[in-house]
């Protein structure tokens, strides 16, 4: 049984809901909390590793478990894209190259393993994994890039949002109006909207004179975790629905 979600626009939404929240809350205990870039990385990939395991035990699609591994790896994400960009001095572009050649390595031993990249047709353990790693390290390096467009382009945190924004709607036009493979096409966008929502949540967080809206890593987050539960407790709904429905059917 598939325990991913359908891919519809409220899986988007939320996406970039998650991804955004992501950056602000690793923001909030790397940055604000003064944890550190690698005692944060370290928690947060703790954090990551046993919300994925109780996602790989799980034997059906639970949204709540579900978006908070997502949750997890994009923080996780945010923590360690900072600790490779500026602990260890690699840069945003540098950092961007390795995950890039990470990310593509992954590509390539799930599609040598023989399971489908479609994550509509993921149904072993093994390409759950290759899921979820393929997710992890699209977090991370969405958000060196998002810092890329942010703070070494020029472009600032509203022109990278703008920017990731407008490739994102060709992405959605290239679906609908070409024949190019949807499974490349969803993993271009689920790339895209992490820096999107990156650079997004520097707008949200910086102060005034770096070119952002000031609201803090805690008020944002707190914000932005608001609208997930909102966005998480529908889709509750909407899968237990379609569950009742299913059994009855079934009866």
């Amino acid at each position: 049984m598939n325990k991913l979600p359908q891919i519809t626009l409220a899986f988007w939404v939320m996406k970039i809901c998650a991804t955004t929240l992501g950056e602000t809350a690793g923001d909030l205990l790397s940055m604000t909390l003064n944890v550190g870039y690698a005692v944060s990385s370290l928690i947060l990939i703790s954090v990551f590793v046993l919300t994925l395991v109780t996602q790989l035990m799980s034997k059906t699609y639970k949204p709540v478990l579900y978006w908070i591994v997502i949750l997890s790896t994009s923080t996780a994400g945010t923590t360690m894209s900072d600790f490779m960009d500026r602990t260890l001095g690699l840069g945003y572009a540098t950092g961007s190259m390795i995950l890039i050649a990470i990310l593509l390595g992954i590509f390539a031993a799930w599609r040598l393993s023989g399971d489908s990249l479609n994550v509509t047709k993921v149904q072993t353990f093994r390409g759950e994994m290759f899921y979820w790693m393929a997710i992890l390290f699209s977090n991370t390096l969405g958000t060196a890039l998002g810092d890329y467009l942010a703070d070494d382009s020029g472009l600032g945190f509203a022109g990278g949002a703008l920017l990731i924004g407008s490739t994102i709607a060709v992405v959605v036009l290239l679906k609908y109006f070409t024949k190019i493979s949807s499974v490349v096409l969803f993993w271009v966008a689920f790339v895209l909207t992490r820096p999107f929502g990156a650079t997004l949540g520097d707008f949200l967080t910086k102060p005034h004179e770096k070119g952002g809206l000031d609201f803090g890593t805690v008020g944002s987050s707190l914000v932005l975790a608001g609208i997930l539960v909102v966005l998480i407790a529908g889709a509750s709904y909407a899968q237990n629905r379609f569950g009742k429905r299913q059994v009855a059917e079934l009866t």
